[in-house]
């Protein structure tokens, strides 16, 4: 029997718990704002919103970063200093209403967006054991869902206020968080040694696979689905806002059961349902000429989404302790191989026909079908285990 009490009691989980909830105001203040902010103020077009958003995944490209910068700072003090870089992108992004302004915030917001996901997913998995880490992990992501549905409240109640007002709300909470962890670092002494320098090993393989299709299709949903509600069906800021909220409350309350399923039947029985779903869901898009019917599949993808932590686990119960820190660093430069060049490609292709970028997504979503039909049967199977309820 898993004792959840006493894993909330651990530092590392108020540490990461805190850390979560900043970066997730901060960088939904953003993800709520952008798009609005881009089309309403700073007239951005649909193939310069493509540059931009492949350019905020450009750090997540350049994840290797964090291996090099794993060589100066504790994981803990680079979380502090990822969260802190982010709030500051965040409040920066509302003064400057142009396309190179844009980009420069962008980019400064995404390194520490980015930064703190693999150092937050190293942390995770090295502090937690194989059955301990699908419901911790699932249980930050509810906190996501929280310090979003949080930041996405204030952004409806006070959306008359203006833009920069907006902005600098979202990413001061990133910023003041970041600055009090640097004096709340959990002690690390009792983990094993992590690998310094570059892991990239054949043994794995699926996850890398796995990982850059979940990070190519993410794309399509995250900017071309909101893209079609702002720019296609003119959804206003406080409708994008009430979306948001709405889609966040059902991810806090659905995300601590992901952990219990994963536990119960693996993490091959939840992806091949997910990627179905995804499928499902891509093929709605390319035929969706109804702002009601794009609104329900933006919700019902986000849900889908809460099952990518399988990936995470997975890759945990294949790896060696060792090399979880440098491989999270991997995963998240695998990740945006794909992220980096699906919003370039997607914004040439909306300007053809918005519904190519969706078609795009069908065949990502069925390569990653295909994909988890080789993550073993037996791997995770463990339905005797007794986990808590949420």
């Amino acid at each position: 029997m898993i004792n959840l009490k006493e894993l909330k009691a651990r530092p590392i989980y108020g540490y990461l718990k805190w850390l979560t909830l900043a970066q997730a105001a901060a960088f939904q203040g953003w993800n709520a704002l952008y798009t609005n902010f881009a089309v309403e103020v700073a007239h951005i077009s649909g193939r310069e919103n493509g540059v931009i958003q492949s350019i905020r995944e450009a750090p997540g490209l350049l994840g290797l970063g964090v291996v090099a910068l794993l060589l100066l700072f504790k994981e803990t003090t680079l979380s502090s200093l990822a969260i802190l870089v982010c709030g500051l992108g965040v409040i920066g992004a509302g003064w400057f209403p142009t396309f190179h302004g844009q980009i420069f915030w962008t980019l400064a917001l995404s390194f520490g967006f980015h930064y703190f996901e693999a150092v937050n997913q190293s942390l995770t998995l090295q502090h937690f054991k194989l059955h301990e880490a699908p419901l911790i992990i699932s249980r930050l992501r509810s906190f996501t869902a929280l310090g979003s549905m949080f930041m996405g409240l204030t952004i409806l109640l006070f959306s008359h206020l203006d833009y920069r007002i907006l902005f600098g709300i979202a990413g001061s909470m990133a910023a003041v968080v970041g600055i009090w962890s640097f004096f709340h670092q959990p002690s690390s002494s009792n983990l094993p040694p992590q690998r310094r320098g570059l892991i990239f090993k054949k043994r794995y393989w699926l996850f890398y696979v796995l990982t850059g299709l979940s990070g190519a299709r993410r794309q399509i949903f995250s900017v071309f689905a909101i893209f079609l509600l702002v720019e296609h069906f003119k959804f206003t800021l406080t409708q994008m806002s009430l979306l948001f909220f709405f889609n966040h409350t059902v991810n806090w309350f659905l995300n601590p059961y992901i952990g219990l399923a994963i536990n119960r039947v693996g993490e091959r029985k939840l992806l091949l349902c997910k990627y179905a779903g995804v499928l499902a869901i891509c093929l709605a898009y390319v035929f969706c000429d109804s702002p009601i019917l794009a609104a329900v599949l933006y919700v019902v993808d986000q849900i889908s989404f809460c099952f990518t932590v399988s990936i995470r686990t997975f890759f945990q119960k294949i790896a060696h302790p060792d090399e979880i820190a440098p491989s999270m660093a991997m995963g998240v430069t695998v990740n945006h191989v794909m992220a980096v060049t699906v919003p370039f490609v997607g914004g040439f292709l909306w300007m053809m026909d918005r519904r190519l970028p969706f078609l795009l997504g069908v065949f990502f979503a069925l390569g990653s079908l295909i994909m988890a039909h080789f993550i073993s049967k037996d791997l995770s199977k463990d339905a005797e285990l007794a986990v808590p309820a949420p």
